[in-house]
């Protein structure tokens, strides 16, 4: 017999699902795929497609045969988790790869735990980890757009991130004059011989319609990618401000998986906190992180790995910053 969870009233109904909110991200997820075929054709169809039925694979068969429960297929979550792993890779990635990618993704980021609702970090973001730690040539290999018909022989080239990063080292801010501009970034139109990064990253606009329609359908709230795009700006403009090297504000938050991460990988319910005034706090210490590991990490991108130290601190945040219970009178102090 299952447990049964009692909570304290009122009780109240609502048309909210997990399978409702899972298939409303993936709707939400449609205009940046469409952009990423148009950009980077084959490759791209081949990366998505190969992370999804992996996952999907991996998700029925550990349920099935070591967890020994009924598959949860239908409720979208392995299909989000393979497209969101898949939109943080290369499009010119070996699949053979994105298979071990998957595996750790479900089997260590999300079945481990027990589940949905139970795992205390994002699993593609796990997975995409995981395959940079243990590919970092591969996983840093950018195709230049435009290769329609290449996969694995597509032309690669260096993206907005890594010119920046040399600038930074260097300390010559006339590197920067070879980024593309602003309205490039944002259409995802980058030329040149640049490479345009991951799938999912290509272009920011197709990102930003994608947090519409979740705003609009009540999927998430403007606290999590509000604070952490506002965040990057504000310390990356102070940087800009003290010295050339950095990059202005408006190209670093359109670069990398920065909108990406935002809207898509730190909203996820099970890994952000609760409460509106949490989710600030989470955000706004993700854009930090994530401006100290671009600019003096080792790595360009440092999105992921702010959003993953951030779940770990989610449970601490829903410990100290609580809603107020129903009913409660506040004491006069």
């Amino acid at each position: 017999m299952g447990k049964l969870i009692v909570s304290l009233s009122p009780h109240a109904h609502g048309t909210d699902s997990v399978e409702k909110n899972m298939y409303g991200v993936i709707i939400a997820l449609i205009p940046a795929l469409l952009v990423s075929f148009v950009y980077f054709g084959l490759g791209s169809v081949v990366v998505c497609l190969s992370s999804v039925a992996a996952c999907m694979f991996f998700e029925w068969a550990i349920t099935k045969y070591m967890l020994k429960k009924a598959t949860s297929l239908t409720d979208g979550s392995a299909i989000l988790t393979g497209l969101l792993l898949g939109m943080n890779l290369p499009s010119n990635f070996p699949i053979w790869m994105i298979i071990l990618g998957a595996l750790f993704a479900i089997g260590v980021g999300k079945m481990t735990f027990g589940g949905l609702g139970q795992n205390p970090f994002n699993p593609a973001l796990v997975g995409r980890c995981f395959l940079l730690v243990s590919f970092p040539a591969a996983m840093t290999s950018w195709p230049v757009t435009g290769q329609l018909g290449a996969y694995t022989d597509a032309t690669t080239g260096a993206t907005p991130l890594s010119l920046m990063k040399t600038a930074i080292k260097n300390g010559d801010a006339s590197v920067l004059d070879e980024l593309p501009g602003s309205l490039e970034m944002l259409l995802g139109n980058v030329s040149n011989g640049f490479g345009a990064g991951t799938i999912g990253e290509v272009c920011a606009l197709a990102l930003i319609i994608g947090l519409c329609y979740m705003l609009w359908k009540k999927i998430i709230t403007w606290h999590i990618p509000v604070s952490i795009i506002a965040t990057v700006f504000v310390f990356s403009g102070l940087l800009h401000l003290t010295s050339p090297v950095y990059a202005n504000p408006i190209q670093v938050i359109l670069s990398g998986g920065l909108m990406l991460g935002a809207i898509f990988m730190a909203t996820d319910y099970v890994t952000s906190p609760m409460t509106h005034q949490g989710q600030l706090i989470y955000g706004v210490a993700i854009g930090f992180l994530t401006v100290v590991i671009r600019n003096w990490g080792s790595y360009p991108e440092g999105m992921s790995f702010a959003i993953l130290i951030m779940n770990a601190f989610t449970p601490l945040i829903n410990t100290y910053v609580k809603p107020k219970r129903f009913g409660e009178v506040p004491t006069e102090k």
